[in-house]
């Protein structure tokens, strides 16, 4: 199945074929027990991020009071159901990602936002820090025309920022959201079950002003 390491995006002919059938994964979420696919309270909100190495990721964003629940997983890609092996190749054309469920009446996604921007660097391409390949590669998938312009506008917010303190251009790509695919259940609040396990994410130490009365 080549399962080789690439730095380069597949297409949809040139990706791995992945499985009909869906991983098997938790059930509930390890740290708070809500369930890990529903059914939602009414009124929450979904968001999904992708930062590098999504344990670190998880645990940033379950802390977060407001959020529901958090769920580790593959996303922006055409593989149907990949494994954690064949994400690894690039071949699928995922990225590690984050899916948020959220009550917007406690934690707004342009806070969300300001969290994701502020804790890993996302000028790095297909990287993050240590971890090299498409699927550590910085992305925001956003789930309506209203996180679409949050999102836009928090990326033009912090890249003005990033000048300011004389560091690089913004790479992440921001798309509509499309299958999320849970990951396998040993990734699932992976950090809460491995509490000495690695994390690699890390900010640029620049402050995001979305969140900070500049409006998204």
């Amino acid at each position: 199945m080549r399962l080789r390491k690439t730095h380069e995006m597949p297409t949809a002919e040139t990706a791995l074929p992945g499985r009909s059938e869906p991983l098997r994964t938790d059930e509930v979420h390890y740290v708070n027990g809500r369930p890990l696919k529903g059914p939602h309270p009414e009124g929450f909100e979904t968001a999904i991020f992708g930062m590098g190495c999504f344990w670190g990721v998880e645990r940033l964003f379950w802390r977060l009071p407001g959020v529901w629940v958090t769920a580790a997983g593959y996303s922006g890609g055409f593989t149907p159901n990949p494994t954690y092996e064949e994400t690894c190749t690039g071949l699928t054309g995922h990225a590690e990602v984050v899916q948020v469920v959220f009550n917007p009446h406690e934690i707004g996604y342009a806070e969300l936002l300001r969290v994701f921007w502020e804790n890993h660097d996302p000028t790095q391409g297909m990287r993050q820090g240590n971890d090299v390949g498409t699927t550590y590669r910085s992305a925001i998938y956003y789930l309506s025309d209203a996180q679409r312009a949050e999102a836009e506008a928090s990326r033009d917010a912090y890249q003005a920022a990033l000048r300011k303190a004389g560091r690089g251009d913004i790479t992440t790509g921001i798309a509509p959201a499309g299958a999320f695919y849970f990951a396998e259940d040993y990734h699932q609040a992976y950090l809460a079950k491995n509490p000495g396990g690695y994390c690699g994410i890390g900010g640029t130490g620049v402050t995001c002003p979305i969140g900070l009365g500049v409006e998204a």
